[in-house]
């Protein structure tokens, strides 16, 4: 009884303390309250992870309200403010279809003030669940500490599925899926033990993607709808430095070819339109029915003293998967000399109604431009959308589709010009883009403390069915099934 009585008063006590917290004598402020990340006035996906974030301010206490049609949530915190995932959950549940009014209010030397308040807009379009990515740091031409990792986006779980201090620190090129599903990916493991680590149904394989008519191993890659093909750029790829202001590292090809790899019959499909001597062909990707491969072509020329004049147009073949031949003409959709432009990155929408992509001043390696900027060509009519609420003052590239469309995230360094995180963007029914947001964190603080990049952020619905212990036992076996 004497124990049940001590806990009844701590329980009042407490209660009254935060009482005298509560929001009185309050201020009317016109301003927008100072958060990080920028969620404000964002689409988000009724299956997204909480949107915690900090705010940056001198506040000792702040309350935040959430309200909708249906349902409302208050939290309250100091610098970071994080939502419970289960009220969280449920909350966008009943919201979907609704913008959420989010109020906060900040206890700043001792007054309470009321900031404007914004939106969120909860759209019933899903988001595929998982992300995977590579964390390395911003560097040039080293790296010590590798990963390749796997993000389920609806909450904060993350693990590694390859790890390159269990590779001998050799070098991964960044993870892809095929039509975005967990059970067909790859990538690439270079070095003395490397090859192109393919995963169908979680049966690993390590190939070696080079013949002897092939320039290089392959390097960029995508899969056909099919599974049963993969088409890759092959490069001899130069990484340059040099100190011309925001541009301080230039990757340049001066040798590139597009090759189609048949993965049941270990053999690779070539055409003379795509292994031009005197053009650069690179950054291949498969039309969302297969029919047809887009890829990027630049006149070969002088390099690095021409490096201004390297601009590529985005160009397409025809494909035939069951003869397994190529077209006999090569189209211009997207054509640099008219633009003055350099495009690159282009991917296909699995719907086969857009094509995503980059566009810089020159050359092929965006990542150190700031100019950067994604476009958006509508394959039915042709138009180009320079997505102006989407892109920022600084690089913003690397992008990929979700499975139904409606999502796709890209890597932008709008913060602070040397870190990429991963952004999602909502195109509406419409084709409207709305304003992007970055991949929520459980600890709001991780962006402003982790000192990786996310390079080449991919959308799943399934999680990947291996892990990294998987992709060390097979980096130790030395041989890899060669293709012809």
């Amino acid at each position: 009884m004497k124990k049940q009585t001590f806990f009844l008063i701590v329980v009042i006590s407490y209660t009254l303390t935060c009482c005298n917290r509560r929001p009185e004598n309050i201020k009317e402020a016109q301003v927008l309250p100072p958060i990080y990340p920028d969620y404000m006035d964002v689409t988000i996906p009724f299956n997204i992870a909480p949107l915690n974030f900090l705010f940056r301010g001198d506040a000792d206490a702040l309350e935040i309200k959430v309200k909708g049609v249906r349902d409302s949530l208050i939290v309250h915190g100091n610098k970071k403010i994080c939502f419970p995932l289960k009220v969280w959950k449920k909350l966008l549940q009943r919201e979907t279809g609704n913008n959420l009014t989010v109020s906060i209010m900040a206890h700043i030397h001792n007054r309470w003030i009321c900031y404007k308040p914004f939106h969120w807009n909860v759209v019933g379009d899903k988001i595929d669940s998982y992300l995977s990515y590579r964390l390395i740091e911003p560097g040039y031409e080293i790296w010590n500490a590798l990963q390749i990792c796997e993000r389920n986006v609806e909450n904060f779980e993350e693990r590694v599925i390859a790890d390159n201090n269990q590779l001998n620190q050799s070098c991964m090129n960044c993870h892809i899926y095929g039509s975005q599903n967990g059970n067909l990916s790859m990538f690439h493991l270079r070095g003395k033990n490397g090859g192109t680590i393919l995963n169908r149904n979680g049966k690993l394989r390590k190939l070696a993607l080079k013949n002897g008519k092939m320039i290089s191993n392959a390097v960029y890659g995508a899969f056909h709808p099919s599974g049963n093909f993969g088409v890759f750029s092959t490069n001899i790829i130069i990484p340059e430095l040099h100190a011309r202001g925001s541009k301080r590292m230039e990757v340049y090809d001066t040798l590139s070819d597009v090759i189609v790899t048949d993965f049941n019959e270990n053999r690779i499909l070539q055409s003379s339109l795509l292994s031009n001597p005197y053009v650069l062909e690179t950054f291949p990707v498969f039309s969302a029915d297969g029919k047809e491969i887009y890829f990027c072509s630049a006149p070969k020329m002088k390099l690095p003293d021409q490096i201004k004049d390297l601009k590529y147009s985005l160009c397409r073949i025809s494909f035939d998967a069951f003869h397994k031949k190529f077209g006999i003409c090569v189209d211009t959709l997207w054509n640099a000399r008219l633009t003055g432009k350099s495009v690159c990155f282009p991917k296909v929408s699995p719907n086969g109604k857009y094509i995503l992509f980059t566009v810089a001043d020159y050359g092929t390696f965006p990542i150190w431009h700031r100019e950067t900027d994604l476009q958006l060509i509508n394959l039915n009519t042709g138009l180009i959308d320079s997505l102006t609420i989407v892109n920022s003052d600084k690089s913003d590239t690397y992008h990929s589709w979700s499975s139904n469309s409606c999502w796709f995230v890209f890597a932008s360094k709008r913060d602070d010009g040397q870190y990429g995180k991963p952004y999602f963007a909502y195109i509406d029914k419409t084709g409207k883009a709305h304003k992007p947001f970055v991949l929520p964190q459980k600890d709001p603080v991780h962006y402003e403390q982790t000192l990786k990049s996310y390079n080449i952020p991919e959308l799943s619905v399934s999680k990947l069915p291996f892990h990294a212990r998987d992709i060390e036992k097979i980096y130790r076996d030395l041989t890899a099934e060669v293709y012809k």
